[in-house]
């Protein structure tokens, strides 16, 4: 999702977004740590996603 998308979102569809992707996040790293991820390249865009949501959850709070 780029960052355009994602200002398009709600402040509480972010935050619930964030608690998603972090779950996910959690999972996958459960998953990688038993067995090879198929393409473990996921976990990095799942970490630049959930930055993504948190700065444009801050930059509201700022604001």
């Amino acid at each position: 999702m780029k960052a355009k998308e994602i200002r398009d979102l709600s402040t509480e569809e972010l935050v619930e977004r964030v608690r998603q992707e972090e779950e996910d996040l959690r999972h996958l790293r459960f998953q990688h740590a038993i067995a090879q991820l198929e393409n473990p390249l996921v976990l990095r865009h799942k970490r630049r996603e959930i930055a993504r949501l948190k700065t444009i959850i801050g930059e509201r709070a700022g604001a």
